[in-house]
């Protein structure tokens, strides 16, 4: 399960994300630019600094973790906007 905690003043977030996924996201997230890193704890933390970097992170993210099903009711949502 994806559990973030946010720090406010630095626009840093935690992302608790399981260990068969984690270094496939940092990889993805740092081919993006955004700064990230993985601690020794198994977390995720990530520098999110803008709408468009919490967007990407998102739908990084979703594309490791979300079912079949769920990706493809989110590009049916998109087709439809």
């Amino acid at each position: 399960m994806l559990q973030s905690r946010n720090f406010q003043a630095t626009g840093e977030h935690i992302l608790q994300i399981p260990i068969s996924d984690r270094f496939s996201i940092y990889h993805r997230l740092q081919e993006l630019m955004i700064p990230c890193w993985c601690l020794s704890d198994g977390s995720l933390r990530v520098q999110v600094n803008s709408c468009l970097t919490a967007i990407l992170v998102r739908s990084t993210v979703l594309q490791f973790m979300a079912s079949r099903q769920e990706l493809i009711d989110w590009l049916e949502r998109c087709w439809q906007l």
